[in-house]
């Protein structure tokens, strides 16, 4: 007998903590990840520099004879120093919203992953402008 008022009176204090506890509800923490934090600072500024170089090379290169390949943003890449501002303004954009919309959702890792094959796939198109207009 005194083993089951024991085991109630056990119980009966646990539900009461429980009910104090969800009656105060937690406040959501803040995010310890910001999006601009350092690290995308130098990535995103690493990424504008890549796409400064690009839109040079390629201007280069159209004009010593050589044709764009971009299907996407060819129309753009044609039509002189507006156009190519225009479409590099568009692709650095895509890429920060990519980033920031990884982001937001939590997925940290795939931000990364992301914005670092956004640095490697610019780099290698610079690199192949160079290689081909030097």
């Amino acid at each position: 007998m005194k083993s089951a008022v024991l085991t109630v009176l056990l119980l009966v204090g646990a539900v009461q903590a429980q009910q104090n506890f969800t009656a105060n509800p937690v406040p959501d923490a803040p995010n310890p990840q910001k999006f601009w934090g350092m690290e995308n600072k130098i990535d995103f500024s690493i990424l504008a520099g890549q796409i400064t170089v690009d839109a040079i090379t390629t201007q280069r290169g159209l004009n010593n004879g050589f044709r764009e390949t971009n299907p996407v943003l060819g129309p753009l890449v044609t039509r002189g120093v507006a156009g190519e501002a225009a479409a590099s303004a568009l692709g650095f954009g895509f890429g920060v919203g990519t980033a920031y919309l990884l982001h937001r959702t939590h997925h940290y890792k795939a931000e990364r992953v992301a914005v670092r094959t956004m640095l490697a796939v610019e780099g290698g198109f610079v690199a192949n402008n160079l290689l081909r207009l030097y």
